[in-house]
């Protein structure tokens, strides 16, 4: 007899979660459906596996014997794929995470840093470039996640989801002399003062122009630069001032000396964790999320 390995892992869906009606939400499939698939399964093994019970259902004697083979059998297929992705067994489980080249890095590491806490033992692995990259090695599982500061776009065809982790304030911060020189009347005392910005097509640089605009503020743009980190070293370096997220002010403070002229009131930078499942089920990325959740 061939075993439909299809109908085996509806009739261990429903098991494990209790009920025909939350497994077939996680299935994404009718409770018809799903009710006639695992009549088919009992229909080959020649036995019922589920009998009612009350309101609802409960696992008949060969129903448990079944549920306990099924779960191997797909523990080992899980074991299979991880071992196929790099993560052999007794090594630790590979997170691959794509970071977005304009988002601070300051930010990424404190997102990233209880990933390599977890419970789990967690190799991270990162990988950086320009969003429509990242979103195709997502898409094809070169990657588990990508952190940006954008949602993707939707013209690319990729059915994924987006996962808020941080919505943060926006502060222009500078080396102390630039901050001496310019925070006498925030923020009008930003007029004419030298800046070094991401480029225009981010969503910070769209919002912090329309700042500017707004309080009839005229900035000297120094440089422009669609990697975070080379920003960060111009403005370290004094070269301009900067906008940065609100959540990395005090390490700038305490890494570099920086300091904060003030919040750029209105805008705010969001930050999110972008994957092809709506419930995130890798270790890693779960650490990310309840590390966001926490703060710093």
């Amino acid at each position: 007899m061939w075993l439909n390995y299809h109908h085996l892992f509806y009739f261990y869906t429903a098991a494990r979660e209790g009920s025909l009606a939350a497994a077939s939400k996680e299935l994404h499939l009718s409770t018809a459906t799903l009710s006639i698939q695992i009549r088919e399964l009992e229909k080959s093994l020649g036995a019922k596996l589920f009998e009612k019970q009350g309101r609802g259902l409960a696992l008949t004697e060969t129903g448990e014997i079944v549920q306990r083979y099924a779960q191997d059998i797909f523990a080992l297929g899980e074991e299979m794929v991880e071992c196929i992705h790099g993560n052999p067994i007794g090594r630790p489980l590979e997170l691959r995470v794509g970071l977005r080249d304009a988002m601070a890095k300051l930010v990424a590491y404190k997102l990233l840093r209880p990933s390599m806490k977890a419970e789990q033992e967690c190799r991270l692995i990162c990988h950086e470039g320009e969003m429509n990259r990242l979103i195709a090695d997502l898409s094809v599982h070169k990657l588990d996640v990508v952190l940006t500061d954008r949602p993707p776009d939707p013209s690319l065809g990729v059915k994924a989801y987006s996962h808020l982790l941080w919505e943060s304030e926006v502060h222009v911060v500078g080396t102390k002399e630039l901050a001496e020189r310019y925070s006498g009347d925030f923020p009008h005392s930003l007029n004419q003062s030298p800046f070094v910005l991401p480029t225009e097509d981010t969503v910070l640089r769209r919002q912090v122009d329309k700042w500017f605009g707004d309080r009839g503020i005229r900035v000297e743009v120094r440089g422009e630069f669609a990697d975070s980190a080379m920003l960060e070293v111009a403005g370290r370096a004094g070269d301009g001032l900067m906008v940065v997220p609100g959540v990395v002010v005090k390490d700038l403070k305490e890494l570099y000396g920086m300091a904060s002229l003030g919040k750029i009131s209105g805008v705010r930078e969001n930050f999110y964790a972008i994957s092809l499942e709506r419930k995130l089920k890798h270790p890693g990325v779960l650490a990310i999320v309840e590390g966001a959740k926490k703060g710093y």
